[in-house]
């Protein structure tokens, strides 16, 4: 008799049901060509007997075989494989088991990616958890967008508004989004000018794709923001790091480059650039439009937290300059409602935006019409510019804090520069003090470490003075311990 229990596997541990195995295991042979076309089966008292389980499980097992025609039954008579199946040649009994065909690597050819070792997931959450730089969603005006999000779900008029026009983006919010950025930012754009997307590194991640190609070269500050590094060393051009200092980007560094070779784009942050926290200076700002403008290069401008400036009013993004239209200009709201909301946005001329958007469609045809229009009445409300006033004064308050905290606690072992805006400080630990030793400690993670720098960013904005203070204490006691 055919060895059926050799072909069953049957694992009472496991969440499947004992049926299912038996049925899994029955098609895996079939598969396998172990069991032929027509071949009979044992009956369901007989096989129950085999594999020493109750005969419903193995009737409830032939009834899903039958139903997927993988077996026939005839009633009283007999069970065998069903005449639809091709006759394959045998393979030795369990030489695939489906149960773990996911268990193997992919062994295929495949592109593999660069990974960047400074940035941890989480796997387990610690007892205090230093972000690079992320809103406090206790503060998030979420509660008012989610009321607004669901009452647009409710009515015909605006379940038809929320699938118009999805794929750049709704109307609603780009009119809003425009008139919004013309107010705060300078920005002269109409709502063809904007791109919806699901965040800045999408945005940032189009115009790599549109931008650049082999044997391009793109200019990027160092240290620099490593997952935007990586969209561009994706299209396999000649990635070019230049220093940055307390001014911002070297841009005598950008010239001596652009006046000995072809420079096919900039990627810049000129406000709190990650991960060091500066702010370009004017003067460098006026530089790097005109060399732009002579040398003919595109500007990916990533203003990532623009809303933030505690000293003074914000300067004025590159994008609201002079300019031929090269200057792509990239942000995001996660830095003001929360990093789960995925709502970023690009605004460049419109043929831009337009090849952008069927760039786009080929990975993501949109996002959350109802969220969109959310936040486009959050936005149009007014809702949204009281956040951000009630925000900046905490965060505000937050950073002035931390910064006591800073020199009371850490000033023997870490050197820092408190910025003029942002969410948070780039410490960098003095000698002999290493970096790694800050990750020895199973309470603490920090998302954001530079080995290189012997340095780390302290997100300050998502933690209240208590946080603050239990943070900078855990790491006043690792280094002091180590």
């Amino acid at each position: 008799m055919f060895p059926f229990e050799h072909i069953i596997s049957i694992d009472k541990e496991k969440k499947l049901p004992v049926y299912r195995q038996i049925a899994i295991s029955i098609i895996n042979a079939i598969q396998n060509g172990n069991l032929n076309t027509g071949m009979p089966l044992p009956s369901t008292r007989e096989l129950a007997k085999i594999l020493g389980v109750h005969r419903k499980t193995v009737t409830a097992a032939y009834e899903e075989l039958n139903a997927q025609d993988w077996i026939s039954i005839i009633p009283r008579k007999q069970v065998r494989v069903s005449e639809h199946i091709p006759n394959l040649k045998p393979q030795k009994w369990n030489a695939q088991d489906s149960s773990v065909s996911y268990e193997n690597n992919f062994n295929l050819p495949l592109h593999t990616s660069k990974k960047d070792p400074s940035q941890q997931e989480l796997i387990a959450a610690p007892e205090i958890l230093i972000d690079d730089g992320h809103p406090d969603i206790r503060l998030s005006p979420i509660d008012e967008l989610l009321k607004i999000y669901r009452g647009y779900t409710s009515k015909n008029f605006t379940i038809k508004n929320a699938v118009v026009g999805i794929s750049q983006g709704t109307l609603k919010l780009r009119e809003e989004l425009s008139r919004y950025l013309s107010m705060t930012r300078g920005l002269n754009i109409s709502a063809d000018n904007v791109l919806i997307t699901h965040g800045a590194q999408m945005s940032i991640y189009l115009s790599a794709q549109l931008l650049l190609q082999e044997g391009d070269t793109i200019i990027l500050g160092k240290p620099g923001y490593p997952i935007a590094n990586s969209a561009f060393e994706k299209t396999k051009a000649s990635v070019v790091e230049i220093p940055v200092d307390e001014n911002g980007l070297d841009i005598n560094a950008l010239e001596n480059i652009c006046k000995r070779n072809k420079v096919a784009a900039l990627y810049i942050i000129p406000h709190h650039h990650y991960p060091t926290t500066v702010t370009l200076s004017v003067e460098r700002r006026m530089k790097v439009l005109e060399l732009s403008n002579r040398y003919s290069f595109a500007v990916i401008e990533d203003d990532y937290d623009y809303d933030y400036h505690y000293s003074s009013s914000p300067y004025l993004p590159l994008a609201s300059g002079a300019h031929k239209g090269n200057i792509i200009y990239i942000g995001s709201f996660s830095k003001i409602i929360g990093s789960s909301i995925r709502i970023g946005f690009m605004v460049a001329p419109k043929n831009f935006i337009q090849e952008a958007l069927t760039l786009r469609k080929v990975i993501d045809i949109g996002g959350d019409g109802y969220m969109q229009n959310a936040l486009a009445e959050l936005i149009r409300n007014g809702d949204l510019g009281r956040h951000l006033k009630k925000t900046k004064k905490c965060y505000h308050q937050r950073r002035d804090y931390l910064n006591t905290l800073l020199h009371h606690h850490l000033r023997p072992y870490a050197s820092f520069s408190l910025p003029d805006g942002g969410l948070s400080v780039w410490i960098q630990l003095k000698h002999p003090y290493n970096i790694n030793t800050l990750k020895t400690s199973s309470q603490l993670q920090i998302k954001r470490i530079c080995e290189k720098e012997n340095a780390f960013r302290f997100g300050f904005a998502s933690m209240n003075e208590k946080e603050l203070e239990e943070a900078i204490l855990l790491l006043k006691k690792i280094l002091t311990t180590e």
